[in-house]
């Protein structure tokens, strides 16, 4: 595991917290539908601050916590783009207005910020004093990869079970009144539609986690390295939203990529848990010497091919798409 100055660490979350506030101040004080040239121009941004912050963990701890970076980056960053395909569904399916829907999804990445901190706080610890829950970690990504694979895309996203209880016990209206939580309809305070939404796109994002969280400590056990790649992958999220609009739909093959990048990452994971085994009941206690411990440099190549194929295959597909239809 890199070590980091300890100065570093505490600069990049002050830096970033200073980012998020700014961000949130900018999205509250002109709420708006950002264009495409706005929207275009944040996510270089936040792409470009990603590959500083990659810059100065070269300087500052090495090629080896660089590159972890990198590859961490990235990986949430795809998993994330996965997120998107249920925002839009969420969005559609509560007519948020469009108006408000940028202060909607600032608000939602904040509770996906906090929700992951707890979860690689919590799978950090797990990792450090027990090794064997890289066998778990692996088996889950790769099973998830296989549902990947198999979900349907025309199945409609189910509303979580939470949502649900709060339909059927709390008192919710049926229009939004821009971002208030509560107004007084008929004499009596009812909640308006946006607590649903938050608590939808949160929950999403908690299920999310469970996928990303283990698939980024499959790359580095550095929980300031998963936090870091967390917030980066999220911080362009509101406006990769906007800039791909429609877009998403229409990228048929990017499950397969990142049902690739799930499954590389789950063997990765088993490998290690073999190379590294302290289980009593598994060959004795001891490690495998011929499980491989693969180095970061071929997870980031994995990573930045299954996302450019599945990406490429997409636009190819669509262009077909559009040249049978002119016919």
């Amino acid at each position: 595991m890199p070590q980091l100055p300890v100065v570093f660490e505490v600069g990049s979350i002050i830096a970033l917290v200073a980012i998020l506030v700014v961000d949130l101040l900018i999205v509250a004080r002109r709420p708006h539908v950002p264009s495409l040239r706005e929207s275009g121009a944040w996510v270089g941004v936040y792409v470009g601050l990603a590959l500083v912050f990659a810059v100065l963990m070269l300087v500052f701890a090495g090629g080896d916590a660089a590159g972890q970076f990198v590859a961490g980056w990235l990986t949430e960053y795809s998993l994330s783009i996965d997120n998107l395909f249920v925002f839009v569904i969420i969005m559609a399916r509560f007519s948020v207005p469009k108006a408000i829907q940028q202060e909607v999804l600032m608000l939602g990445i904040i509770i996906a910020l906090v929700l992951r901190g707890v979860f690689i706080l919590v799978g950090a610890q797990l990792i450090e004093d027990f090794t064997w829950i890289f066998y778990l970690f692996g088996a889950w990504l790769i099973w998830t990869a296989i549902q990947q694979l198999r979900e349907d895309d025309d199945e409609e996203q189910q509303d979580s079970a939470l949502v649900r209880l709060l339909r059927r016990r709390v008192r919710i209206t049926d229009e939004f009144d821009g971002m208030k939580f509560r107004v007084t309809h008929d004499g009596a305070r009812h909640f308006t539609p946006l607590l649903i939404v938050l608590i939808a796109i949160g929950t999403t994002d908690l299920l999310f986690a469970l996928d990303s969280i283990p698939a980024i400590f499959g790359i580095t056990e550095s929980a300031f390295i998963v936090f870091t790649a967390n917030v980066f992958a999220l911080m362009g999220l509101r406006q990769l939203y906007f800039l791909l609009g429609g877009l998403l739909e229409r990228l048929v093959y990017l499950k397969y990529g990142i049902a690739l990048i799930l499954a590389f990452i789950g063997v990765k994971l088993v490998l290690h848990a073999l190379h590294e085994n302290e289980l009593p009941f598994v060959n004795g206690g001891e490690g495998f010497s011929w499980a491989p411990e693969i180095p970061t440099w071929v997870s980031l190549v994995v990573i930045l091919v299954a996302m450019a194929g599945a990406t490429g295959a997409s636009l190819v597909r669509m262009r077909h798409d559009s040249t049978v239809g002119q016919r």
